[in-house]
């Protein structure tokens, strides 16, 4: 068998394109041919994973036209006419019997486990900035009623919430593509076979489309730019798409697009003639949907019944571009006031990669620097309410006064004896101190609890350089307080890992 192994990876992995090494390495044992060496896509590099894409395809596409000629009566499709749309709108004049709300896919009283097909819609009981006045960042906790939901979970579930674009961005996005929020339109598959966009009712407004289903606040792709192109029909917007969808015009793209982080609806108002032409047929293929977010769940229900808490740290931060950037959902989660009225957001849970000892003398070692502290809080409330003890929390974070999330909350569990706390503030010293270095002081604390007492180690948070220098911290006290030489103190991280008496949860 003629093969060829694209991999799509992240260089920051440890494991960076395991999968697809892996499978070359496999396919040749199998006796394979071959065509090219695998090609090893990197979400780190500056061009994305097409700058080995790029060339790795073109070499392809000679091999196999080479090897299998295509017939002489198959014409080619020439560069700028696009493919037909996956689907076709086709806009309703008369206005169904059922209300607006009628025709969202989630649902307030679900007759089974909420799912990103059907979320459960929770309203918003509390919704309260917890870092001070002078922090840096805006950091909400965040309660929501899961009455009636049939929701269930445990220490170290995580929560899924649909987030939507903010009005302002909508209404820009249909005043551009000239398109009538209110219109209503059934979706029509052009190919037999074709899944329908799942989460989309039918029949849909424009505005639901639009405000819940198009991530017009994501940064686009290539493949955005190279479609955008074949549907623009004015001469200098469109020569400029051609360039940014070429090979050679990548470093321009990055400098326009990526680096600034520009969001789709910003470019399409840089190329005002041709979003104003683009066919509503083509908004599904043109413009992804919005993905869901997941949130470790920071509360649990033997302490909150009925409830579901999350700690969100809403992101903002500036580039060249005079608007700052922010994060979608983050964003619109921190815009809900519930004492305005009922706030509904969309949600489901599901397992985590974070999985606590049931059994109820096993110590627990966890290290939440910020908001990685959220799911230890689940652990801790849960093994609280058992009678569970050995629970020792690492938390690191800027000031005391600032952003210490639960302060109140640790100290009274450390007073009644269910918690050792252990804090990094890093700001309040000349030196900065995290909490890797408190880790490193208590080095025969945490040697005595893996050794002796079996303990596991969680580790939570993000995932630049904490879960490293936490590691290395690790590796140092079984070197220093365990006597192992350097290899064995890897072989014993390895080992806990494996036995998952080792696990993290990060994100970048």
């Amino acid at each position: 068998m003629d093969f060829a192994v694209l991999g799509l990876g992240d260089s920051s992995y440890a494991k960076f394109n395991f999968v697809a090494k892996k499978l070359h390495r496999r396919l040749l044992q199998l006796g394979g041919n071959a065509l090219l060496p695998p090609c090893l896509g990197d979400d780190q590099h500056e061009l994305g994973p097409d700058a080995a894409i790029d060339p790795w395809l073109e070499d392809l596409w000679k091999k196999i036209l080479g090897l299998y000629p295509v017939p002489l009566d198959f014409p080619e499709i020439p560069r700028g006419v696009p493919l037909p749309s996956k689907f076709i709108f086709q806009f309703l004049q008369e206005v169904p019997s059922v209300g607006a709300e009628e025709l969202n896919t989630a649902s307030s009283a679900p007759q089974r486990p909420p799912s990103e097909l059907q979320p459960f819609l929770a309203p918003v009981v509390t919704n309260q900035r917890v870092t001070g006045p002078q922090h840096f960042q805006d950091v909400r906790l965040i309660e929501f009623d899961i009455t009636d939901s049939s929701i269930s979970y445990a220490a170290g579930d995580v929560v899924f919430i649909m987030p939507s674009n903010s009005e302002t961005h909508t209404q820009q996005f249909c005043q551009l593509l000239c398109l009538d929020p209110k219109q209503l339109f059934m979706l029509k598959a052009r190919e037999p076979g074709v899944p329908y966009p799942p989460g989309l009712p039918q029949p849909c407004t424009v505005w639901q489309l639009v405000s819940q289903y198009l991530d017009i606040a994501s940064v686009p792709r290539r493949s955005f730019f190279e479609l955008l192109a074949c549907l623009s029909p004015h001469g200098l917007e469109r020569e400029k798409l051609l360039e940014f969808s070429s090979a050679r015009g990548q470093e321009e793209l990055w400098e326009y697009c990526n680096r600034p982080r520009r969001t789709i609806l910003e470019v399409l108002c840089d190329f005002p003639h041709t979003a104003a032409a683009i066919p509503p047929d083509y908004l599904l293929d043109l413009i992804p949907r919005i993905r869901p977010r997941a949130f470790s769940i920071a509360s649990s229900l033997l302490a909150h019944p009925r409830r579901l808490q999350i700690l969100v740290a809403v992101v903002q931060y500036r580039t060249r571009l005079k608007e700052p950037r922010r994060g979608l959902c983050s964003s619109w989660l921190a815009s809900l006031n519930p004492e305005q009225g009922l706030v509904q957001v969309p949600l489901w849970v599901r397992p985590g990669s974070l999985v606590f000892p049931e059994t109820p003398n096993t110590p627990i070692i966890m290290v939440g620097p910020g908001t990685g502290v959220a799911p230890f809080r689940a652990a801790i409330q849960e093994r609280v309410a058992h009678g569970q003890t050995g629970n020792f929390l690492f938390f690191g974070c800027r000031q005391r006064d600032q952003d210490f999330y639960w302060q109140t909350e640790w100290q009274e569990l450390e007073k009644k004896g269910c918690l050792t706390l252990v804090t990094a503030f890093s700001r309040e010293q000349e030196h900065k101190v995290y909490v890797q270095h408190r880790l490193r002081e208590l080095g025969p604390l945490v040697w005595e609890l893996l050794d002796r007492c079996g303990a596991y180690f969680y580790l939570a948070g993000n995932a630049k350089y904490m879960p490293t220098d936490v590691a290395e911290a690790l590796t140092s006290i079984f070197q220093e307080i365990g006597q192992l030489s350097k290899p064995d103190a890897a072989a014993y991280l390895a080992r806990l890992q494996q036995t998952l008496r080792f696990q993290t949860e990060t994100w970048a």
